[in-house]
This record gives C-alpha cells, structure tokens and sequence, in this order.
C-alpha cells in the first residue's frame, strides 16, 4: 500500500480516521473489544466495521488497543485504492480470475469416472455472465478479504449455479436443448450423465466452502455452508422451481411471482452478495445491507430475464427465446406487460444501489451492477 502511514487524530477525546485512509501507525499490541458496534464517529465511509478477523495483506489494519480512556474500538481502516468503475472490463476480469479458480477445483479425470468429470467441467467452464461470482468478489473487496479465498466461495457458487441449469434443462424439467449458446449437458452428454453431474457439481460446491483454504475461521466456513444450503434447498432455489413447475398454465398474481422468482433466482443472488460480508467477518447490518442488496438485485435480473425471453433473440441470449410465454409460465411479464415489468425492474435496481450508500466508492462497481442487469442483452 502506497500512502503516508499517518496516525489517527485525537479531537475532542475522539480518535478520528486520518483522512486520507492511509494506514496509521499501529500500536504495538492488539485488542478486539467488546460489542463493536459503532460506526466511525466522523462517519468516514471509508472505515468499516468487522471485528473477528484480521488481514494480513498490508491493506487493512486492525487498531484495537486501550490508550488511556480513550479506546479505538475494532474498526477497520481501508485504503482508498482507486477503484475501476469500468463495468465490462472488471466482469472480464473477475470472470478470468474465476475461470481459473474453477478449473484448478474441477480438474480433468483419468479414472473410471472421467466422463463424469468431463460433464461438470462441460456445464461449468467457459461460459455464463458469473454474475455470481462477481457478487461475491467485489462483496469481499469491501472489506479486503483475500482474492484466492473470495474466488474459491465464487467458484463454489458457480458450481451450484451451473447443477441447477444442469438439472433444469432436462426433459422432466424445462426441457431446453441449450444453453449458454452450446447444447445442454444431457444433450452433449446423456440424461444419466448430466443427473450425476448436477449431483457432483452440488456436492463439490459444500466440499469447497467446508475446506480449510477456503477461510481460517471455522465459523465463517459454517455460516458459508449453511447460508449457501439456504438458499439452494426447500425454502430456496429448489423451492422456488417446485413452485414455478406448479405454476405452468396458472394465473399468478404479483406477489406469488415475487416470491417464486425470489426463491428460485433471488436466494443465490442474494447469498453471492452476502458472501463477502460473512468471509470479512462484517457486523450484523453491514451482511444485512449487502442482503438486501442482493434481493433487489435479484429480483430485477429476473424480470430483465423475463425481458429478454419476451423481446430477445435466440442469437443474443444463448438461449432459446420465447419459451416462458409457450410454456404458459409465471412471470413480471406475464402479470405487469412489458413496460410496467421493465419500469419496476429499473425501480429495484435504483433501490439496490440505495442499499449501498454507507460503503461509498467501495461499492461503485456494485452500484453499476444493479444498472447493468437491467440493460443487459443477455
């Protein structure tokens, strides 16, 4: 980190941020005291709040130490890197870091079961927006979690992705013989096959949060899984595509589709955002302000979905177009018509970048997150 190493400034009994975010000189020794809780009290967005865990990456310091009756309770300062507000090249560039990341948890096959290997790699590389994975990234830049741990949780999350496309493209499903403008996996490779790759890509997601690289804390390696097995069961993702299923040929109000895009698309959406927070050890509503970031997010990248099924391309998407309307499924298009369903998409991605105004400039490229999945064109 290249800045001046400032000390704090004591005014008025008060120990205050240098305000340029340059890393003070630490004290010699460390404390994490009791209920940190409280903001910076000149209310610098650049300080976050996370008591539990310590980066060692010169990019945060941890300032926890009694001096006199003054105590500097567990904030974190940040450097005021600059950040790179230009959305596609920084999707490319996480994709890549990703990719990667992917293909080193997935490795080729050699034994009896490489087929099986060879379809879990077929439906997970090279290819999808990682609108995930980039959720999880940038939610982690917040409060400077390493890049390799944050890319193992995102490529966790993109391994569960990938199974439920796996698993919705089959007959007994939505019956889609492509995807990410390649046929499906039981098409390139067998329905069996593809069952078995949705199982082990589902399997190896947890396997990848539960590893010790992954984070030092146990804890947080806990609150992964369970919140990732949240969002991806009963009362989740699969949830929701029972309630979608069910709903083929049914009138849905708006909010029964609210709530089942919210389950099958929003929850692991919602997680991705999350993830950051729980990988910093972030306090209770900072998790809860990427939550709900990640909710309105959701929710708009599902009716701009809709959108594009209704407007879009074949060529375009990847996908094919026009099958919500043929299948006679539950969709914002379906209940509010085209305009209305685009307006209210615009309205949650306003209200999601709301939801970040406490983290300042390190959240910009979130902030142009929730405007991109709305204008996107596939």
């Amino acid at each position: 980190m290249a800045a001046s190493r400032r000390k704090t400034e004591q005014v008025g009994g008060i120990w205050h941020a240098p305000p340029d975010g340059a890393m003070p000189r630490a004290l010699a020794t460390w404390r994490k005291p009791d209920g940190c809780t409280k903001q910076w009290p000149n209310s610098d967005p650049r300080a976050t709040l996370a008591c539990d865990s310590y980066n060692r990456s010169d990019r945060l310091v941890r300032i926890c130490s009694s001096t006199g009756v003054n105590l500097i309770q567990g904030w974190y300062l940040r450097s005021m890197a600059q950040v790179d507000t230009d959305l596609p090249a920084a999707l490319s560039q996480i994709a890549e870091v990703v990719e990667a990341a992917l293909e080193s948890l997935l490795p080729p096959s050699e034994g009896a079961e490489s087929r099986l290997a060879d379809a879990m790699r077929y439906a997970t590389l090279g290819g999808g927006k990682r609108l995930r994975a980039f959720l999880v990234m940038q939610s982690s830049a917040i409060f400077a979690v390493s890049e390799t741990c944050a890319a193992r949780v995102a490529a966790a999350i993109e391994m569960l992705h990938a199974y439920s496309l796996v698993h919705d493209d089959l007959p007994a499903m939505d019956d889609d013989d492509l995807r990410r403008g390649k046929p499906s996996t039981h098409i390139a490779f067998d329905e069996a096959t593809a069952i078995l790759a949705g199982d082990a890509l589902q399997a190896r997601a947890f396997e990848v949060l539960a590893e010790p690289d992954t984070h030092s804390d146990p804890q947080a390696r806990c609150e992964l899984v369970a919140a990732l097995g949240a969002a991806a069961g009963a009362r989740g993702m699969a949830g929701g595509q029972m309630i979608d299923m069910l709903a083929e040929g049914r009138t849905l109000d708006g909010a029964a589709v609210t709530r089942l895009q919210a389950l099958k698309t929003g929850r692991l959406i919602q997680f991705s955002a999350e993830a950051g927070a729980i990988l910093g050890r972030a306090p209770p509503f900072q998790r809860h302000l990427l939550a709900a970031y990640g909710r309105d997010v959701g929710a708009a990248f599902q009716i701009a979905d809709d959108l594009l099924d209704a407007e879009g391309s074949t060529e375009v998407t990847g996908k094919t177009a026009g099958k919500d309307a043929a299948a006679g499924k539950a969709t914002m298009v379906a209940v509010l018509g085209i305009e209305r369903a685009r307006a209210q998409a615009d309205l949650l991605a306003r209200q999601a970048a709301g939801h970040l105004e406490t983290f300042g400039d390190r959240a910009k490229l979130l902030r142009a997150l929730a405007a991109y999945v709305v204008t996107r064109r596939n």
